[in-house]
This record gives C-alpha cells, structure tokens and sequence, in this order.
C-alpha cells in the first residue's frame, strides 16, 4: 500500500514542534509526594514516604558541549537531526529545563524505588535505614510525549541531586555516559530489548572526582581520585517502571504504611499495565485478570530478555529488583560487560559476586520474578482463585526460562532440534580451549569441517586430545545440521561478527575528555550493523582477540562502577 504524504509522519525540525509532542501520562495519572515542592526545588537528601513520584528540576550543565546523538533513535522518533545542535534542545538535555516551552513541564520528576538483592529485601543502605530513602538519584525524567504514535520517556542520567540521592553530587562522569550511550544503541543493533540512547552532552567546565584505576592497574578496587568531565545522557525507554518500584509501593501496603498505601500499588500496576502492556491486555477485563496477563506477559518477556542477553554474552553484573524493568528490556548500563573469553562465572562488576555472574542470570531473573510475583499479591488477596493461578505461572517460570534457553541454543547452533548433550560438550570444550565467545560462533557460523578453522578464536594454542575432542564434535555436529548454506545463513543472524570489547571502548572516552570524539563516532558507526563483517581498516582494530596486556587490567578487564 502507498502511503500519501499526507499520512505520512511529520518530523520535528523546531524545538518548538518537539515541545508539541509531550504528553505526560505518569504525572496526570499518579500521584506526587505530598511533601514535594510544586516547583521541583527539591535536591537534598530526605525520606519520601508516599506518592509515585517527586517534581524537581535538573541541574544544569555548565557551558555544554556536543559530544554525539543517535542517528536511528532520532529517526524512529521523527525528529530533524539538526535538533541535537539546537540551542534549546541542547539546553534541556543538559540540565536546563527553563528552555521546556509549549505543552512541556517546567520541572522533571525522578521515582522511588526499593531495593532487593538476589531477593533478600534490603533497608540498610538508605541513609534513613527504612528504606524511604531509595530511588533515582542521579536520573531525572525530563520529557514524555508521544512520538511517531509511540509514547516514550526521556531521562537524563546525571542530572545532578533528587531527595534520593543519599548525600552524593548527582552527576555522572564522562566515561560511564560514553558507555550507556553506546551500549544502549549496540545492543539495539543486535536485536535485544532495551532502552535507547538519545543525547550526549559533557562539560569540561565542572568536574566530577571518582575512585578509579591508575594506568597500568592490576588492583582489583580502584586505587586513585581521577578528575572526570561531567556529563549527561539522555535514555529513552517506552517507561523506566522496575520491579523495584512496584515493590515498594508492595512493601508499604502490606505494612499499611499509610491509609492509601494499597492504592498506591494498585496505580502503578495499572500505570504499567497502560504504558508497557495495553496492547497484549484488553482493558475491558476485569483488574485482577489483567494483573494475571501481567505476570504471564512479564514472565514471557523476561525469560526472552535473558536468553537474548546469554546469546550475544553480555551480563548485567548487579541484576537486582531495581535493575529490572517491569516492561522486560535491558535497563541498567553501569557494571554491566561483554564475555570475552569464554567463562560462565564471567562477572565484569567487582561488586557484583558470582550469583549475577554470566551463566547465573537465569537463577537472577526467576529471583526477581518472584519479587515481582510477590509484588502483585495485595492487589488479588481477596480472591482465591487468582492467588492460586498467580502462584502457578509463578511456577511455571524455571520451565519458561529453560525453553528460552533451549531455543537460543538450538538457533546459535543452527540446530534442527535442541540437543542438550552435544550443546553441554561444547561448554566444556569452549572453556578447555579458553575460547573468545563471540569469535568462536562466528567461525563456526562457517561451518567448518576442521578444528583448524576454529583455531583463531582461541587463547592458547591446543594439544592433540583436544583438537580430537573438537573433530569428533564437529562431526557430530554438521551431522545434525541441515543444507550448510542455509544454515550459516541462519546462524549468521544470531551470532553477531564483533562485541563490545571494553579495551577498544576506553580509548574512545579518554579522547572524549581532551574534546576529540572521533573514537566514538568510529564506534556509533561499527556498532549499527553488529552482525556484517567490518570493513578491512575497521576490522583489523575491533575483529581480534583480547591482548594479553588487557587481562586483569584495573578498570578494562573488571571495574567498580563509580560512575
């Protein structure tokens, strides 16, 4: 069907057709902290205690300066590329929310939160010790609107204090601002939901002092103060609603902390339902039938979440209750990293522990499923029988997870069927020949029909009982596959040609810090087509193994995540 110019979508090429786009759904249908300042002057430390949200306005950047934007986000959004050097526009995702005109707010909002960690509810890290002093304190909603018929939020990280922010500065540094935004858009090319990256802007006129690695580090905590240009970029996801956030208002209904605590949840139940879910949820069904298709849908996307994540191998090294969007996308970008070489205890985070490790994200996500399940509860404690039929999708969980995995593996495999024997062995060769995961799937996408072929994807040269390991897998292997173009056509879709390796990522923020950005436009531009072989002149720097000087590198190979 041709579509006429006139159905087609307009772009914005002012700030001010931008601003006739918002739309605020979260503040016209939840309810403020009573105890906010109307006027979003509201940057110190203090508990919160009920509503969903608190008005207050960003800190603004001094003198910002451009360092980059997202071509495709800015597309999907229908917004005029030139806007990303619009004075206004660049005033309001640098801080500055007097340049909000038309239909915008004049303040920004940002969310309380609880917080679980592998399921043990936590209180003690809040300042106030009562949990009332968890939430977004360095991210600040600025916009919601409706975009190219889609409604988005826009938040910027590290736009200075919120009444969560626990005593710290608000801001984020340069370094971890070039990672979320890169991260954000790489793992939109490879097919994984997550939220996007808008907007990149920094300023070398305040600095940020963080504990971080000296050069040539091999400790595992930082061991010096370095001096960061501040900077903030702007995250776009359809909400940033997180399991943590229903779980707080969960917590205080069941301790009937105040007279509309149950109230509270049941809001923003139904707001997530509205903003993530109405297209997959009649809202003609009763409430607690909608809240049951919550848990189903949530469960389903999760579970694919995951498998997702295992197959292109990146781990969210802090996967609690709060690092988990309730709307089933990839959400946080501080410790989070790329496998490498082949290591299912792979954690990047050094705070992170074994039990948010690579392989153990599955046992992560069902943990915070169940916080969320639990969650639900208040809203359905006068019926039985939905209790009884949330408790089984509950259950049903591990199953749901172990058939996403299963079909991850059979697809990167390019297997006709799942075959959990042949899939186990080549885990334990893979770790035997201390292969690079992304590298070693590549070439098998060839299908070989030696050991030899895949011997570029290993660190360490092999003995001869182990390349008659790999043979006999092999063979093994390309028995079961069918017609072999076909199926390196097929496996090509999902093991993607290069990753995100974190050694070839830190040169590109230490030059953004002198004001030379040419290493990330390098990066926008490898990262946009992940599954296409580089060209030559980019292939030889990014398509290669992890230098030996980069393992156990202080702030490449492992790294806290003072951001």
């Amino acid at each position: 069907m041709v579509t006429s110019a006139f159905e087609r979508p307009v772009s914005a090429t002012t700030f001010e057709e931008f601003a006739q786009r918002a739309d605020y759904s979260l503040l016209d249908s939840l309810r403020p902290d009573p105890e906010a300042r109307p006027d979003g002057d509201d940057h110190r430390p203090r508990q919160v205690f009920s509503g969903h949200y608190v008005p207050v306005t960003p800190t603004p950047l001094p003198q910002p300066e451009y360092v980059a934007h997202s071509s495709g986000l800015f597309a999907e959004l229908g917004l005029s590329e030139a806007l990303a050097h619009d004075d206004s526009f660049r005033r309001l995702f640098s801080g500055d929310s007097s340049a909000a005109s038309g239909a915008m707010r004049p303040h920004g909002w940002a969310t309380g939160y609880a917080l679980s960690i592998y399921g043990t509810e936590y209180t003690q890290q809040c300042p106030f010790g009562t949990g009332n002093g968890y939430g977004d304190g360095r991210a600040i909603s600025i916009v919601e609107g409706v975009f190219n018929g889609q409604r988005w939020e826009m938040q910027l990280k590290g736009g200075g204090p919120t009444p969560y922010c626990r005593g710290a500065d608000g801001r984020a540094v340069l370094r971890s601002s070039v990672r979320e935004f890169l991260a954000q858009e790489f793992m939109q090319a490879l097919g994984v939901p997550t939220s996007r990256s808008l907007t990149l802007y920094m300023s070398r006129a305040e600095g940020v002092r963080r504990p971080w690695y000296s050069e040539g580090s091999r400790s595992f905590d930082p061991d010096v103060m370095v001096n960061n240009p501040a900077a903030i970029t702007t995250r776009v996801a359809p909400s940033f609603l997180r399991v943590g956030q229903l779980e707080l208002f969960a917590r205080r209904a069941r301790s009937q902390a105040h007279a509309n605590a149950l109230g509270e949840l049941q809001l923003i139940t139904e707001h997530l339902i509205a903003r993530n879910y109405r297209s997959e949820i009649n809202a003609a069904l009763p409430f607690h039938a909608q809240v049951l298709e919550l848990a189903r849908l949530f469960r389903g996307r999760l579970t694919a979440l995951v498998a997702n994540w295992m197959r292109v191998g990146y781990c969210q090294g802090n996967f609690n209750s709060d690092n988990c969007a309730a709307g089933g996308y990839t959400l946080d970008y501080g410790p989070f990293g790329f496998c490498e070489l082949f290591d299912p205890r792979f954690q990047p985070w050094t705070g992170g522990g074994e039990h948010f490790c690579f392989f153990n994200q599955p046992a992560a996500a069902e943990v915070n499923y169940g916080m969320f399940v639990k969650s639900l509860r208040p809203l359905l404690e006068d019926d039985n029988a939905a209790l009884e039929e949330l408790d089984a999708i509950q259950a049903g969980f591990a199953e749901a997870m172990a058939e996403a995995l299963e079909t991850m593996w059979t697809a990167k495999l390019g297997l006709p069927s799942y075959d959990p024997e042949l899939i186990q062995e080549l885990l334990q060769l893979l770790v035997s020949s201390r292969a690079d995961y992304t590298i070693f799937f590549r070439h098998l996408s060839a299908i070989p029909a030696s050991v030899e072929e895949l011997k570029p994807s290993f660190y360490v040269p092999s003995e001869e009982d182990l390349d008659q390991r790999w043979m006999s897998w092999l063979q093994r292997w390309r028995a079961q596959i069918g017609d072999p173009t076909e199926t390196s056509a097929a496996m090509q879709r999902v093991n993607p040609a290069i990753t995100w390796r974190e050694w070839l990522i830190a040169p590109a923020y230490e030059q953004a810090a002198t004001g030379d950005f040419s290493l990330i436009r390098e990066l926008q531009v490898l990262f946009r087509d992940p599954y296409s072989t580089p060209v030559a002149e980019l292939a030889v720097r990014y398509d290669q193994l992890k230098p030996r000087e980069f393992f156990n590198a202080g702030g490449v190979s492992h790294y806290s995540c003072s951001s």
